[in-house]
Parts: C-alpha cells; sequence; structure tokens
C-alpha cells in the first residue's frame, strides 16, 4: 500500500501521518510473525511430527492455539507474543526432527548415497530426555548408522564432535577402520554461547556457527576455524569481534593472501596468485563475505576438516551444509565471532548443563576458575554435584553435562 503525503498537509497533521505510517508497518510485520507461526507449524504436521514428538506438538499446538485467540480479540501485542513463543518452540522440534534422521555430506569423489542417521527406538538411553530438552541447548545422544568412504574423522566433522569422542563412546581402537551399516553412538549436546535477535553468532572454542531470526535459533552448524598457529610470520587464529556480510559469490575465484604465498614459497611449491571456480578451488561453490578483513564463511573441498582448527582464518562450512546456508543469508546480516570455551545453562526444568571446551588459542587465564565464577554467579552452588562438576572440567569433551545433584 502507499500513501499519498499532499504538499499542503499542514505541521500540524505530519505527526498522525506518520503514526498512520508506522501502524500500517506494524501491522505488515505482524503478519509476517503470523503465516511465519502458521507455516512452521503446518510444516511439521505434514511431517508427522506429532507421531514422533506427541507431547511436544499438544504443547506448541496449545500456544498457537492461544495466540489465535488473542488475535480474534483483537489484542495484537499478547497475540504476537504466543505466535513468537510458537514460532520458538517449533523451529526447536524442527531441530529435533533433524537430529531424529541427518542428511549425508558427500565426499567429492563419493558417488551420493542415502544414509541413516537416527535416534533408536529402543530405550537405550540415547534419547533426548524431558531434562535435557531446552531452547538453549541444541543436540542430543543419538546413534549414526556407517556409510561407504566414511572415516572416524569424516563421521566427527559430520556430527560436530571430536574423533577422541566417537572412539571412547564406541569403544574403537585409533586405527580401527568402519563398516557400512556399523552404528556408532555420539552425544552432540551443545549449550547455545549467546542469543541474538537476528544474525549470526560463531564461538570459536566449539567450533559451531549459530544462526538466529526473530530471536529464535533457526540451526547450528559445525564449522572449521582457524589454525591455533601464531607466530611472528603468520597468525592464522579466527579473530574475534562483530561483522556484517558485505556480499555472497557463487563460484568463487581464491585470492590467495600474502601469507599463503609467503608460506607456499618456503615449502618449495609454486606460488599461486589466484585459483578460479572448480573442484582446486578450496573456498567450494559457495562464499559469504564478512566485514572482517580477509575472513569468509565457505564451503570446503575437504569436508573431513570440518569442526576443527585447521583454515587460515576463515570459517568453512561443509558444502551441503553450506548451500542451504547460503540461500538463507542476505548481504547486510550481522554477527559475532566470540571465544567462549566454557558454557553453563539451567533448563526450564531446572537441570544444570555445564560445557568444557580446550583453551585452543589460549586466551582464558583458568576454566575451572572460570567454571566456578558461573556456577556462584547464578547462585547454583547448592544445586551442583560438585563431583561431576569436576569431571567435566577436567575432561573437557566440549559436550553439555548434567551437573546437577
Amino acid at each position: 500500500m502507499k500513501i499519498f503525503i499532499h504538499p499542503c498537509t499542514s505541521y500540524i497533521h505530519l505527526p498522525l501521518v506518520l503514526l498512520v505510517i508506522l501502524l500500517l508497518s506494524a501491522a505488515a510485520a505482524d503478519a509476517d510473525l503470523r503465516e511465519d507461526t502458521e507455516t512452521a507449524v503446518s510444516t511439521l504436521h505434514q511431517n508427522v511430527a506429532a507421531q514422533k514428538f506427541p507431547d511436544d506438538m499438544k504443547s506448541l499446538d496449545l500456544v498457537f492455539e492461544v495466540a489465535h485467540r488473542y488475535f480474534v480479540n483483537n489484542d495484537a501485542e499478547t497475540a504476537d507474543k504466543f505466535y513468537l513463543l510458537a514460532l520458538q518452540k517449533s523451529q526447536i522440534i524442527e531441530s529435533m526432527l533433524h537430529e531424529y534422521e541427518i542428511e549425508p555430506v558427500t565426499e567429492p569423489s563419493e558417488v551420493s548415497q542415502p544414509l541413516e542417521v537416527k535416534q533408536t527406538g529402543a530405550p537405550s538411553g540415547n534419547e533426548l530426555s524431558a531434562d535435557a530438552r531446552s531452547s538453549r541447548l541444541v543436540g542430543s545422544k543419538g546413534v549414526y548408522s556407517v556409510a561407504k568412504f566414511d572415516t572416524i574423522r569424516l563421521v566427527a566433522a559430520k556430527l560436530g564432535v571430536t574423533q577422541r569422542h566417537l572412539r571412547d563412546m564406541n569403544n574403537l581402537d585409533a586405527k580401527a577402520s568402519l563398516k557400512i551399516g556399523q552404528k556408532l553412538a555420539y552425544n552432540n549436546r551443545k549449550i547455545i554461547p549467546q542469543q541474538i535477535k537476528d544474525g549470526i553468532i560463531v564461538n570459536i572454542p566449539d567450533r559451531t556457527l549459530y544462526y538466529f531470526q526473530r530471536g529464535a535459533l533457526v540451526t547450528s552448524l559445525p564449522v572449521a576455524l582457524g589454525s591455533v598457529v601464531k607466530n611472528e610470520k603468520y597468525v592464522w587464529q579466527t579473530p574475534v569481534g562483530k561483522f556484517k556480510i558485505t556480499a555472497k559469490i557463487k563460484d568463487p575465484t581464491w585470492t590467495v593472501p600474502s601469507s599463503i604465498q609467503t608460506q607456499m614459497e618456503e615449502q618449495g611449491k609454486e606460488v599461486v596468485v589466484t585459483v578460479p571456480p572448480g573442484p582446486e578451488n578450496p573456498l567450494g561453490k559457495y562464499a559469504i563475505r564478512t566485514s572482517i578483513p580477509g575472513i569468509l564463511i565457505h564451503s570446503t573441498t575437504r569436508p573431513s576438516s570440518i569442526y576443527s582448527f585447521s583454515s587460515h582464518g576463515c570459517i568453512r562450512l561443509s558444502p551441503d551444509q553450506m548451500e542451504a546456508f547460503y540461500s538463507r543469508i542476505k548481504v547486510n546480516t550481522r554477527g559475532e565471532i566470540i571465544y567462549k570455551p566454557v558454557k553453563l545453562v539451567v533448563t526450564e526444568n531446572g537441570r544444570v548443563f555445564l560445557e568444557v571446551h580446550h583453551d585452543a588459542y589460549n586466551r582464558s587465564v583458568n576454566l575451572v576458575s572460570e567454571a566456578r565464577q558461573m556456577v556462584e554467579k547464578q547462585h547454583l552452588s547448592n544445586a551442583v554435584d560438585w563431583e561431576k562438576f569436576k569431571t567435566v572440567v577436567q575432561q573437557k569433551s566440549g559436550v553439555a553435562e548434567d551437573i546437577s545433584l
């Protein structure tokens, strides 16, 4: 709708016109929220989420019904609060569905094949318990079914866990080879490090990218980040700081940074200045430029490098995940790269979860002290099992663990 303001409109009436414009804009925003929520709820029902998560879907339907009642009664402000809550709930259930069945990552030399990565239906302790379901937690315990060409390293990259985690959970030898169809237990549950209204958060220690819309987490993706290398010649650690997306490039040409050219020369390799689009381009098919100089979010020709510190500072995503992420992100989207090796959260059911990572870049003074301060700051000392606390801090597994009494 266009609003025409006549040149003769008096000054005294101008605020009224502006108010009309603002009200119409707000109405359009409200309509978008209602439409997004209706679409999300409808999609979940079409995907038979009610059969897999009946209690969660009943709760979602109830919240959505309350929102609709307030909307019908012309209480738009309250309606929007419940629509937003319903949208957030639907996104949590959607993430649970994705955890229930994960699509494969395809190696460059691999023929695309269906992978089965599912939560087991037997009461083996692998299901996500009610206490662990929270808007501040992502991931779950699950069972992965090994596919052709899978290695421990590649499976760990797909799931966003360490190789050691997979070996320890499944009693595997370090040199063990995997068999097609072999079942691997895993736990990739994580605490969302920081929630924002819209945009991207990348937490360096947990090597994960979090994308938010309307205050709700849309997706969390394992990434590869800058190498721990830091000396007089090279600093390839991913920097912290706020940024915004400045450009999106399909089939990018890689302009090789001077530091990498110097490394090539020192290693006796041919010095390459640019790499055109194609299978030899380490940026893959998609690249997203950030306002931080030299830092891209891009695909990779090395899927097994995901969830490691192996880039020259850039943020790598798996090829299959990068395509969907690329289509969602818009230029001017804002984000922030942070460094939080210790995370603590209390779930809606009062359970305390602690997640501790190795201080890869050696930036924290004392992880034990930092974790203890978090507990004390939230007045949780009497709710924590301190033996569990000690174990989680010592292991630094990068998994959110319940340390409640």
